[in-house]
């Protein structure tokens, strides 16, 4: 079990962070700190992108929510591209489909920032 983070700015001053693997109790903290490091910089508007999580578990549903409520207190938010069905399904049955922007595309996903 891992987990790839890779950072990237887009346009419009917003972020995106690609995961890679599997988001549980073990590799949730690098996520975390990827997320925390740029929300520290003062960056509030991030796409996350699951196209390539396998896995995602409470702990990491945690780390995505945590994200958003720290984004949330500067005006920003989290918006997060998601195709995985699976993954998908989690979001449904957890209700945060009401509370995550959920997109097929990064570039929906980005656009729906501004």
């Amino acid at each position: 079990m891992d987990i790839k983070v890779n950072v990237r700015e887009t346009q419009g001053e917003s972020y995106v962070v690609d995961l890679n693997g599997e988001i549980d109790v073990y590799t949730s903290p690098k996520v975390k700190d990827a997320i925390g490091d740029l929300i520290d910089k003062g960056h509030y508007n991030l796409v996350i992108n699951l196209e390539k999580v396998r896995y995602i578990d409470s702990t990491g549903l945690g780390v995505l929510i945590g994200g958003l409520k720290r984004v949330r207190e500067h005006g920003g938010t989290v918006n997060l591209v998601c195709t995985n069905p699976q993954i998908k399904k989690i979001f449904d049955i957890t209700g945060l489909v009401k509370i995550f922007g959920i997109y097929d595309d990064e570039d929906a996903a980005t656009k729906a920032l501004v």
